[in-house]
């Protein structure tokens, strides 16, 4: 149990990082002596120090001799490579902790696994596997990024209580309370991209920023295969880097911060989405409709995780949300009357190790 609590520390430190550290995994480490942390810290941003090196920085210079009695614990395997920065690994070694408790593997190239091999041929006693999903789960961007070549994709939309995403008469209906639409915002200042279809962008103009919730706004994306849609909306307000995915010429525009990226119409939309993604090195992808394109991303089997709103609200005619997943593992919360439901696809990609 004491080995849970301080890996529950690691995610609590962990997801402060979310937002500034992409592409780069969130990490917290705690460094612990005869039960007493003497020190910890978190991965900030991206290019900064890693968690276990502000974790033995935060260190107070009178404990610093306790480190070769001590206990660091990670949420994910400390790096092995060359970087941004030098090898975790090394600290360690260096600083002589004995024995290092992790979470879950780092999928990485070049580490996934292999930090913990060069730990314990330098001697330190590592244990894997405590709070071992929490741990999967909080590295899930990460690893699918590296894992399969593509963002981790999140579907996110609401539905009236009679299974409805939309009415038929293009009017903008707000189904959620206000502290469900302050949490959408807050996902947004966690997440790299997210993408709207032409109509969605058409009938709601959404800003798409986040502006209920402290944090960066995610890179906007929008599908406009004809170019039908005026720069005059919400999304063309230059106020966030912007993509246009078409297959049109695009014509040559004054707004700032846009980029049209070319679609082959005989490809999968979806995936040459991903695959532009990738390029950029977005790793996590907020897909917020319409109902097409999210059943789209349903029907190609590209998504990770779906974060369903289900609203009192009754329509009683239009757009039919899409058919949700039933065979994956599956949360639910209550927002006020809003019923939140996470659905999540929980890939291991190997995990060898003991």
């Amino acid at each position: 149990m004491q080995d849970e609590f301080y890996i529950q520390r690691c995610f609590d430190l962990a997801q402060l990082g979310k937002g500034t550290t992409s592409p780069n995994p969130t990490v917290g480490a705690v460094i612990v002596h005869q039960d007493r942390i003497i020190g910890e810290g978190y991965h900030q941003k991206y290019g900064g120090p890693h968690a276990e090196v502000n974790a033995v920085r935060s260190v107070k210079p009178e404990d610093r001799p306790l480190l070769t009695e001590a206990t660091i614990y990670c949420s994910l395997e400390p790096c092995s490579i060359f970087g941004k920065t030098p090898p975790c690994t090394d600290l360690i070694i260096r600083n002589k902790i004995p024995r290092v408790v992790l979470s879950y593997i780092d999928h990485t190239p070049g580490v996934d696994g292999l930090g913990v091999e060069k730990l314990r041929k330098a001697g330190i006693e590592v244990k894997l596997n405590v709070l071992r999903r929490t741990g999967q789960r909080l590295s899930a961007a990460r690893n699918t990024f590296v894992k399969l070549g593509r963002p981790y994709v999140i579907l996110k939309f609401a539905i009236s209580q009679d299974g409805f995403i939309a009415p038929n008469n293009q009017e903008q209906l707000w189904l959620t309370n206000p502290f469900s639409k302050r949490l959408v915002h807050k996902w947004r200042s966690e997440i790299d991209a997210i993408l709207v279809g032409t109509n969605t962008a058409a009938w709601d103009n959404p800003q798409l920023t986040t502006r209920l919730f402290y944090g960066p706004s995610p890179t906007r994306l929008v599908i406009d295969r004809n170019l039908r849609l005026p720069t005059s909306l919400a999304l063309f307000d230059g106020s966030v880097p912007t993509y246009v995915y078409t297959e049109k010429q695009p014509k040559r525009s004054t707004v700032t911060d846009l980029t049209y990226i070319s679609l082959s119409p005989d490809t999968s939309t979806p995936q040459q989405i991903l695959n532009h993604l990738a390029e950029i090195r977005k790793i996590t992808l907020m897909v917020e409709g319409g109902a097409m394109l999210l059943q789209e991303f349903l029907e190609q089997d590209l998504w990770d995780e779906i974060r369903l709103f289900q609203s009192p609200k009754l329509i009683t005619e239009g757009i039919k949300a899409p058919a949700i997943p039933a065979e994956h593992d599956r949360e639910e919360h209550q927002i006020l009357q809003d019923k939140l439901s996470i659905i999540r696809r929980d890939r291991t990609f190997g995990y060898p190790l003991n």
